[in-house]
């Protein structure tokens, strides 16, 4: 099999097809072709299998990547399918949102100027084979046990640790206050990125599976006809699990700031994604979260901007920036989604901080100021200052907030004052056993760590529920020594 691999010097490194950038903004619809057979073997084939493989040094979930290149370029697919599965829960989505310019790609060692494998080309398409030809299965456990675990939050976290826990035979239930499964996958990124099939696919997989879902189903401090009590959860179950992720948009003041025209990025992402599920929302008809005709300004410079520029040009924006403080080399966003999003038509303005919207009652500007890089801070970036005299103005019918994510107030929603957060309002955990103050209660993902990536908050679910299991079965056994 080794004369498969090292090809990197002889093949140039591919994407799969891209479509056109005039045909991308009329739809929804990912913008990257699958890797025909021959294509995916021949990218695979690149892999140098270094004897450190940086790439899985640098995935959150450690995948076993060379090994699963080595058997692509050599068409073993079942193989590589269940060597991507045995640490990625979700691998066909991974391949798809994941930015693998800052993580497995970006740290590939083959020689500077022959460019990295394409790593997540493959795991996508290994992954789609794999549902194609029937070889991915419903988790079914070797027996079922009695004890019962609540996962709270349907998105990744959550989702990773129910497979987990479900493979261990408990009887997993999910809790979630939207009426389908995914959080973010479902409502915050764009079907370019991710059409919601694919995570549609999931969900019948894991109702297979035996995990109950309770959809619609909001946690709070007394229950309700659409919500249940955090009491009523801990009571009902042997262990619970705190998933939510961080939902509560970072604001931004200044004169001018309550406007209308001035929205949420989470609100617009999600309005976007429902009408794209065939969902009817007023707020999108009646225009305050639709873009068409509007001259939009997006704030911020991470992922969930770019989802918010490229969804307007989408929906048929007069024209489109993104403001962002700092320049192209500091952005925290994908540089790939930055080219998809320049190659769409959306206009960057760097070193920009807006400092008041304008309007009458409406928006109908931002007025901003140039910034200048200065010295770096405690963290190792480099701090902004403004320049002197250097206001300007943006036309701006619709002005979308993507400064990042805070997570909500938990022990004062759920009335849990015990329940201990961090200065950041993140819920305090053990970091062994990832135990909250309240025992038997689990937390994690970006309710932990703070606003992160999507393969994060696999790793931190599966790793959680290992601690889980671990817990529950101590205090099986301790109660079986009690009955004796």
């Amino acid at each position: 099999m080794a004369e498969r691999m090292l090809k990197f010097v002889s093949v140039a490194q591919e994407q799969p097809d891209k479509r056109p950038a005039e045909a991308r903004r009329r739809d929804f619809n990912e913008i990257y072709a699958e890797f025909v057979p021959a294509k995916a073997e021949t990218q695979a084939s690149r892999c140098s299998q270094c004897g450190v493989p940086f790439c899985s040094v640098h995935c959150p979930l450690g995948n076993n990547i060379p090994d699963w290149l080595m058997m692509t370029a050599a068409g073993r697919m079942e193989e590589a399918y269940e060597l991507s599965s045995a640490t990625n829960t979700f691998p066909e989505i991974c391949g798809r949102i994941c930015p693998q310019d800052r993580l497995c790609e970006g740290n590939c060692v083959i020689e500077e100027g022959f460019e990295s494998v394409t790593i997540g080309a493959v795991e996508r398409y290994i992954t789609d084979t794999a549902f194609d030809n029937g070889w991915v299965k419903p988790v079914r456990p070797v027996a079922e046990r009695d004890e019962s675990v609540a996962i709270i939050g349907a998105g990744p976290g959550g989702l990773a640790a129910a497979v987990q826990l479900r493979e261990q035979g408990y009887q997993v239930h999910v809790y979630d206050r939207y009426d389908r499964i995914g959080g973010l996958l479902m409502y915050g990124i764009p079907g370019f990125k991710l059409e919601k099939d694919i995570v549609l696919r999931r969900h019948r997989l894991l109702v297979d599976s035996g995990v109950q879902f309770h959809l619609g189903k909001g946690i709070g401090d007394a229950d309700g006809a659409d919500s249940i009590a955090f009491s009523t959860l801990r009571a009902r179950h042997d262990g619970v699990l705190i998933a939510t992720g961080v939902y509560k948009s970072r604001d931004i003041g200044g004169p001018g700031a309550g406007l209308d025209g001035i929205v949420r990025a989470l609100d617009y992402l999600t309005a976007s994604n429902r009408v794209s599920l065939g969902d009817k929302v007023a707020e999108y008809d009646n225009g305050e979260l639709n873009a068409a005709g509007k001259s939009v300004v997006v704030i911020g410079g991470g992922d969930t901007a770019m989802d918010c520029v490229r969804t307007a040009i989408r929906q048929g924006a007069k024209s489109v920036k993104c403001l962002y403080r700092r320049d192209r080399a500091n952005m925290p966003g994908s540089v790939r989604e930055v080219k998809n999003a320049e190659e769409e038509g959306v206009e960057f303005v760097w070193l920009a901080a807006p400092q008041a919207f304008e309007g009458d009652g409406h928006v109908s500007g931002v007025r901003a100021t140039r910034m200048k890089l200065g010295l770096p801070d405690a963290s190792g970036r480099q701090s902004v200052e403004p320049v002197e005299n250097s206001a300007f103005t943006l036309e701006a019918d619709l002005v979308v907030k993507a400064l990042g994510f805070d997570p909500e107030a938990l022990p004062t929603l759920w009335g849990q004052p015990e329940l201990e957060v961090s200065r950041w309002g993140t819920l305090m955990v053990d970091r062994k056993t990832f135990m909250t103050s309240l025992p038997g209660v689990f937390a994690a993902g970006d309710i932990v760590r703070g606003a992160s990536l999507v393969v994060w908050a696999i790793r931190d679910g599966r790793d959680a529920a290992a601690q889980m299991h671990a817990w529950l079965e101590e205090m099986t056994a301790a109660q079986a020594e009690v009955a004796e």
